[in-house]
């Protein structure tokens, strides 16, 4: 696309479509919100017409999204591949990702909370370490005098713990509780130390609210100088010399060694912690200094266990360079505040590795084979997810395969239809299954064959008919165009074939200057070949009517020469005769044919219609040399008077039949003509035909139906 082209395409967009108009407007409106904002050296100027201008850039956004999504939907989904595709996933692969999700968060849920139960396990069997080696302490101290010796008692502890618990810390401080005997309330401070004490100072004596069967739990508060939270498990346990009770405190508090052993561990790696407080909200810690040097008479053993304590950076670098895959959580832990005794509660924040705390776990079920039972579930549930993913992908892989067959044939379908539109019927579609697909493409194969050949028929069908509508013209032209009005005669005919082409045919002509002839036959059977035999009929009648005065010698000539060309399986009925207006007769023989109906004239002594009906054989039987046909044809003369009317008719009137199989017979004729007679031939015409139709119904027609009138109305001006 060229940039004019492109420039033509915005601008039409921009003038003839409603979003394109807005755009426009909103534009427009913006320009004037400008202009006047420069002008006035105010940016807030027309503000609220200038977010009239937004609102409508918003809705013309919104309008040209939804084009464009409907456009969208109907360029990608128009194929029926990609909506059996679509839905295949809609219905196959979303669920299973949605499933696969659920129990993902799901177990990620479970871990996290094992993960946090582990935490206050660990923390648990922490403080039951610290009551062991309290109790262990003050048990050995029971049998010591004099502070030297407790010092050193106490430092042999502190070594003896140090290792597996660093920075682990011993004081031996009096009591404030109902507990102390001997010891004036008024003296505080540890009569030993032993230990860094490098979280908090080491107590100066124990608080009230301590029990005398000693304590247990965490503690945690503020360091005083950075104000950077701590937590320790802490152990009271208390010690007996004569009437003074002394109290023996172990603390252990969570520094970056023993948080690297507890995720080594368990996998749990702890982050940051978070003091909740009632009034002041979480406090957030500090970055941790450089611990110092202790000073005093534990100041040698603290150089040796040195240990920075919980650094929040350096542990959560180590925890995910350890492990593949890392979450972090975060649970809350209940403590003591040490001064108050009151319950608080500490927000831990930990990263946990999956796999470590997985095989944490799994190594506490027992071993069988050299694995654990949770090793054992693993590569169970392994071996069960592989197969998932197998029959998942098999299914897919079917899915697709089905909806490609089913999307194939369609679009093989639809270029078939489109090459049947266009015209070419020779197309076929290649049958590849032998399913419902096949046999639909099938049947589309067999559809177009059968449109090839009805077209093929249909063009057949059409020639056929229009060269039947040529024989009917030519047929039709053979018929007397016009009455026939002379000699005081009237003569009148109609002709209604069954088909394009009929059998039946009538004329009526002026044989001299006093004698007409009228003629009315029928030829077995109907279309074209019945329309050629009545047209060499024609032929021969003409031409015998100049030279035989005898109507029944006429008919003898024609049957001689019409039996030797006629099929014999055909004949012709026939009656003719001749009107001779000088001698005021009619004569004429019928040869098989329907009988003719005579109305007597005004002047008649009986106004009763008759019918006519002499001897005489068909024409065109090849029975002997026409001897049986001369014998029986009988001619009749009679005389005709003013007002006589005479009807010449076919079989197709007679024999028309119903639904139930009546004839309308010679009689129900008789009486029509009885009744309109007098009338005119176009409304006798139409009162014979409206009653036929009448009396069949729906049937359709069966026969030619043909007949003719001659009226006599005067013989004497013509014989004169």
């Amino acid at each position: 696309m060229t940039s004019g082209e492109f420039a033509r395409r915005a601008w039409r967009w921009l003038t003839r479509t409603f979003a394109g108009r807005l755009v426009l407007v909103s534009l427009g409106i913006k320009a004037v919100v400008w202009t006047v904002r420069a002008a006035t050296q105010s940016m807030t100027a027309l503000s609220g017409l200038n977010s009239l201008a937004t609102a409508l850039l918003l809705v013309a956004l919104v309008v040209v999204g939804y084009s464009s999504y409907v456009h969208a939907k109907r360029a990608l989904l128009w194929r029926v591949r990609r909506k059996l595709t679509l839905s295949y996933v809609f219905i196959g692969f979303v669920p299973v990702l949605l499933l696969v999700l659920f129990f993902s968060i799901a177990g990620l849920l479970l871990i996290v909370n094992v993960g946090g139960y582990v935490l206050r396990a660990r923390m648990t069997t922490l403080v039951d370490r610290a009551q062991a080696m309290a109790q262990t302490a003050a048990a050995d101290l029971a049998h010591v005098n004099g502070a030297a010796e407790t010092g050193a008692a106490l430092a042999r502890h502190q070594q003896g713990s140090n290792a597996q618990f660093p920075l682990v810390s011993y004081a031996v401080v009096p009591s404030s509780a109902a507990c102390t005997a001997g010891r004036p309330a008024g003296a505080a401070g540890p009569i030993a130390v032993a230990g860094a004490w490098e979280h908090t100072p080491a107590p100066m004596l124990v608080p009230e609210w301590v029990s005398c069967a000693g304590y247990g739990g965490l503690v945690a508060g503020e360091a005083s100088a950075s104000s950077r939270p701590w937590m320790a498990a802490r152990a009271v346990a208390w010690v007996t010399h004569g009437d003074v009770r002394e109290a023996v405190v172990v603390d252990v508090p969570l520094g970056a060694m023993l948080l690297d052993q507890i995720a080594g561990e368990t996998g749990v790696a702890v982050q940051t912690l978070q003091i909740y407080s009632d009034v002041d909200g979480p406090v957030e810690p500090e970055p941790t200094p450089e611990p110092q040097a202790p000073s005093g008479p534990a100041a040698a053993d603290a150089a040796s266990q040195r240990g920075s304590f919980l650094g929040p950076a350096t542990i959560s670098l180590g925890r995910r360079g350890l492990f593949s895959f890392v979450v972090s959580w975060a649970a809350l832990l209940d403590y003591i505040a040490w001064d108050t005794g009151r319950p608080e509660q500490l927000l831990v924040q930990f990263d946990l590795a999956l796999r470590q705390v997985y095989e944490h776990l799994s190594s506490s079920a027992g071993r069988i084979g050299g694995l654990s039972i949770g090793q054992l579930l693993f590569f169970a549930l392994a071996i069960v997810g592989v197969l998932f993913l197998i029959i998942l992908a098999v299914a897919f892989l079917m899915g697709f395969v089905l909806a490609r067959s089913i999307t194939g044939a369609v679009h093989e379908l639809f270029e078939g239809t489109e090459k049947v539109r266009g015209g070419d019927f020779s197309h076929k579609i290649v049958v590849r299954t032998q399913d419902q697909m096949g046999e639909l493409a099938e049947s589309f194969n067999s559809m177009t064959a059968s449109i090839e050949d009805l077209l093929v028929q249909k063009a057949q069908k059409e020639r056929l008919e229009q060269e039947l509508r040529i024989a009917r013209e030519i047929q039709m032209s053979l018929l007397p165009q016009v009455a026939l009005t002379s000699g005081g005669l009237s003569f009148a005919g109609h002709c209604e074939p069954a088909r394009e082409v009929g059998g039946d045919y009538y004329d009526f002509w002026a044989i001299d200057d006093h004698r007409f002839g009228m003629l009315i036959a029928d030829v077995a059977g109907k279309g074209t070949s019945a329309a050629l035999y009545m047209a060499e009929l024609k032929g021969i009648v003409l031409s015998f009517s100049q030279s035989h005065m005898s109507p029944r010698q006429l008919l003898i000539d024609a049957n001689r020469i019409i039996s030797n060309h006629l099929d014999t399986r055909r004949f012709i009925t026939m009656t003719y005769g001749v009107v001779d207006v000088r001698a005021a007769t009619l004569t004429y023989a019928r040869a098989g044919h329907c009988p003719l109906i005579r109305l007597p004239g005004p002047n008649s002594p009986s106004q009763a219609a008759e019918v006519l009906a002499p001897d005489g054989l068909v024409l065109g039987l090849k029975i002997d040399d026409g001897e049986m046909f001369a014998r029986l044809l009988e001619e009749a003369t009679i005389p005709i008077a003013p007002g006589d009317v005479f009807l010449l008719y076919t079989d197709g009137l007679t024999e028309a039949m119903n639904a139930a199989g009546d004839f309308f017979g010679d009689e129900r004729l008789s009486a029509l003509v009885q009744l309109h007679g007098t009338a005119p031939f176009a409304q006798l015409r139409d009162e014979i035909l409206g009653a036929i139709s009448t009396f069949v119904g729906p049937v359709e027609q069966q026969d030619d139906m043909t007949m003719l009138l001659l009226r006599v109305q005067g013989t004497e001006h013509a014989a004169a």
